[in-house]
């Protein structure tokens, strides 16, 4: 139940903020359109638009429009900003999904491999690549990868387009910070569960190493993974706005941006109310998953 208060909250907020960053939007909805601006036009717009209203009344009026399902009108494009979201949002979800997939693939055998190798070059080396990993700007990974694979060998496209091309260098800069901070953090749990008493015992009884690992240290460390990812997944569907634009790659984070820059407030509005919703069901979720995982969820 507490979910609906969230929500409540960040609309307000949301709405507040909107109000607070300066600008008319009727002139700005006018000037969009390509109309001849004059003060009278503007006052006719905002009684139109109910901003000569009192705040609490355009905000209840805004939040029951939004309890039915209707984030207002894009005042740049006079589409409807749900429709716009839903246009986007399909590219996000493919990014995110590679990303993601990319990500845990490299980083969990990688974090596993340096804590069992602690201290040892195998350990040094991937330690060294992650916090170079960790510590390259995303928009100058971006760039650099563009030079490499695009300008250099030709071998993926520029700008995004058709095909399955497209999405591989936005993938690899994303994974390639996610990565590094995915392997720090797992290399660090590992560590922690093998000084642990049963990993002890397990190899006093002669079980092996792989069994160990894979059985009982993977599986305990379940609930860590759980977390990062589910925040992870917040971020990436929330937009990376920055990736995306760099590569024209058509999701919500260069929607997003467009907007701000064109000071597009129902569209901000909206993705700020939608990315709400986004993780307070992502992490609903993952509190679900750690009753599955962890029995001592389940007892308490």
């Amino acid at each position: 139940m507490s979910i609906i208060p969230v929500l409540l909250v960040i609309s307000f907020l949301t709405f507040t903020f909107m109000r607070l960053a300066g600008g008319d939007p009727a002139e700005i909805k006018l000037t969009a359109q390509g109309t001849v601006v004059t003060s009278e036009l503007i006052e006719t717009v905002r009684d139109e638009m109910g901003l000569n209203d009192p705040f609490i009344k355009q905000y209840m009026d805004w939040l029951m429009d939004v309890l039915h399902g209707d984030l207002g009108v894009s005042y740049t494009t006079g589409i409807e900003v749900t429709a716009e979201l839903k246009q986007h949002l399909p590219y996000t979800l493919m990014l995110t999904i590679s990303s993601m997939l990319l990500t845990l693939i490299v980083s969990i055998p990688l974090g596993i491999l340096a804590a069992v190798k602690r201290n040892k070059w195998e350990d040094h080396l991937i330690r060294g690549c992650s916090f170079m990993g960790n510590a390259i700007p995303g928009f100058f990974l971006a760039l650099i990868l563009l030079l490499i694979f695009s300008l250099k060998l030709k071998l993926l496209p520029i700008l995004s387009e058709s095909g399955i091309k497209s999405i591989i260098l936005p993938t690899l800069t994303l994974s390639i910070a996610m990565s590094s901070k995915y392997i720090r953090q797992i290399r660090a749990v590992v560590i922690e569960e093998l000084e642990k008493d049963y990993v002890k015992g397990l190899r006093a009884r002669g079980v092996s190493e792989k069994v160990i690992l894979y059985k009982n240290v993977l599986k305990n460390i379940m609930m860590t993974l759980m977390t990062i990812t589910g925040l992870s997944i917040g971020s990436l569907i929330g937009g990376t706005a920055i990736v995306e634009s760099i590569f024209v790659w058509p999701g919500i984070g260069k929607l997003v941006l467009t907007a701000i820059s064109n000071r597009d407030y129902p569209v901000i509005q909206g993705y700020v109310l939608w990315m709400g919703c986004i993780f307070v069901v992502i992490n609903l979720i993952v509190d679900l998953l750690y009753r599955v995982f962890d029995p001592r969820v389940r007892a308490q």
